[in-house]
């Protein structure tokens, strides 16, 4: 445990001072539309967002935004029985976002988890502390992809999450084991096919009963659910999970 913290309080001091060295080297701009500006996201960029913020009514599950408030459950929840028990997503996946997302995945914007992080907290800070997760996990990369891209987004949010709410982080125990196909190119009979038995324990996580999956995007929800599954096979009982952007509901 003492190595471990350890380890920890030296991640965090080197994280503190990449992020002093990176304002220094360039300056602060807009993760949305990439211009410099020194409040994070423009007035501009956040209007849009605005326009893209989930409220409610929202999905009771995946938290999808519906119709009616009479609507407990999006179309999908309604037809599927997910092995997570419940999360949440910042903004809808539509422009400035997914751009933001796409810059951040693909093109080593890893300064934007900072103010994805803050945006999380402000709008969830409150549900993360109901749930009261005893670990955060990322959901994590196959080991091919991760050494093509050099970085998984979702531990870059994980661990900045970690580090604010002062929650354990582990980027370890859960292990995509399987290469699947991208999951934006296939069918959603066809990712929940792409994702059977993809994920995987390494070793048993650290002693949690509640665990707070962290990733990017939600579509259907196979990808949250797999390791969802994988989870609770292996002693946890409760699954939350959180997204940057979430695709729309009905």
């Amino acid at each position: 445990m003492r190595n471990s913290r350890s380890q920890r309080n030296i991640r965090e001091i080197l994280t503190s001072i990449w992020n002093i060295i990176s304002a220094w080297l360039w300056p602060e701009v807009c993760p949305f539309c990439g211009k410099a500006s020194s409040q994070g996201i423009c007035t501009i960029c956040r209007r849009k967002l605005e326009m893209l913020r989930i409220r409610e009514p929202r999905c009771m599950q995946c938290g999808k935004p519906i119709r009616h408030v009479e609507q407990e459950y999006c179309h999908d929840c309604m037809h599927t029985r997910h092995h997570y028990d419940q999360g949440l997503s910042l903004w809808l996946h539509k422009a400035p976002v997914s751009t933001s997302i796409y810059q951040f995945k693909y093109h080593n914007q890893r300064r934007y988890g900072i103010h994805y992080t803050e945006e999380l907290i402000c709008c969830y800070g409150h549900m993360i502390k109901r749930w009261n997760p005893d670990l955060i996990i990322p959901i994590p990369l196959h080991k091919k992809r991760r050494k093509k891209r050099g970085y998984n987004q979702a531990e870059i949010v994980s661990r900045e999450l970690g580090r604010r709410l002062q929650i354990p982080v582990d980027e370890k125990s859960l292990v995509r084991r399987i290469a699947t196909s991208p999951q934006k190119i296939l069918s959603h009979s066809e990712r929940k096919k792409n994702l059977r038995k993809a994920f995987a324990l390494k070793w048993a996580v650290y002693p949690a009963s509640t665990v707070l999956l962290i990733d990017d995007i939600y579509t259907t929800g196979n990808t949250i659910d797999a390791a969802a599954e994988v989870l609770k096979q292996n002693g946890v009982e409760k699954v939350y999970f959180l997204t940057i952007s979430i695709g729309q509901g009905y």
